[in-house]
């Protein structure tokens, strides 16, 4: 069974009577195909109207929701011909951050991301989507990798932070994240990365210091999660709506502060309800982005990079 979000309870119920006006038209003399349009018309409007004016803590919940797709759900409808690189050259392979080669609309590229489960096997295996200090690591050496190469490099992003465990704070995450941040903003190939669910703190950011960087409709970029500000500010986690709405966490909000630089459309009801319409958009942003990228140097891809990054956070005096 579907998971229910509770600000989508009024559209099960509308689908619900819906079900029951088929059913009586199926199961009866009455012709009730007329009424039956109307109110799919009227229900479809309905779920637009409510989809369009979701608050920010109603966003953080299609977001985490379970079914939404995965990085490795979007390399199979987006790429052919993925071929995964492991490891991080120093005895360790960090599941939460998948990446290797692939052909992207015949073209080569690197692409990385990061990795949730559908599971609960899955999600011990990819450590929820929480990557530790070899997993950065990992990134880098394909960022390396593809810039040897001259591959343009698509990082796809879902992350609720990097891992905060003892063992990952003894073997550097800070230092693995500061790398990366450091790295990124020295590559020579087009850089586009797409927050696709989760993109919370710094283990976001480890992987997107791009050229451009996009997302999907009803993802959210933050420094921190809803909970933790809130538990912060005012010692209660449960007042993660009030600092979900203060964070300006959303795609719309992001783009007003250009903090991102698109936002990518997601089907009606969020990403979870058609993959591959979601790959489809992914996938025309990310390339309409390679195609101006592409006619820019190393240099001027470095220099605008620079630039994107330094002008986040100024003062406006005055």
């Amino acid at each position: 069974m579907a998971t229910v979000m509770d600000f989508e309870k009024p559209v099960m119920e509308w689908e619900q009577e819906l079900d029951k006006l088929r059913e009586l038209n199926k199961n009866s003399d009455l012709d009730l195909t007329k009424q039956i349009q109307s109110f799919e018309q009227q229900v479809q409007e309905k779920k637009k109207e409510l989809y369009s004016t979701l608050k920010p803590s109603q966003k953080l919940q299609i977001a985490r929701h379970p079914e939404r797709p995965k990085f490795l759900d979007y390399v199979n409808l987006m790429c052919e011909d993925f071929i995964e690189l492991h490891g991080d050259r120093e005895g360790m392979d960090d599941r939460a951050i998948i990446g290797g080669l692939a052909k992207f609309n015949g073209k080569p590229v690197m692409i990385i991301g990061i990795q949730k489960g559908k599971s609960t096997k899955e999600n011990l295996e990819y450590n929820f989507g929480m990557p530790q200090p070899q997993g950065y690591r990992k990134a880098l050496r394909l960022f390396k990798h593809a810039n040897k190469f001259n591959m343009p490099i698509i990082t796809l992003v879902d992350t609720p932070g990097a891992y905060p465990g003892i063992k990952a704070e003894e073997t550097g995450q800070g230092a693995a994240i500061a790398m990366n941040l450091r790295e990124m903003s020295k590559l020579s190939v087009p850089i586009i990365s797409v927050i696709t669910g989760e993109g919370c703190s710094g283990g976001a950011l480890g992987l997107a210091v791009s050229d451009r960087v996009m997302m999907l409709e009803h993802a959210y970029y933050t420094v921190i999660s809803p909970e933790g500000c809130a538990s912060i500010l005012w010692r209660d986690a449960s007042m993660f709506a009030e600092a979900a709405e203060a964070l300006k966490i959303t795609s719309k909000d992001l783009l007003e502060l250009g903090i991102i630089d698109e936002e990518i459309e997601e089907p009606l009801g969020g990403a979870h309800n058609d993959y591959s319409a979601t790959a489809n958009a992914m996938k025309n942003a990310i390339q309409k982005s390679l195609d101006e990228l592409s006619r820019l140097s190393s240099e001027e891809l470095r220099v605008q990079r620079y630039d994107k990054f330094r002008k986040m956070g100024r003062f406006i005096e005055g």
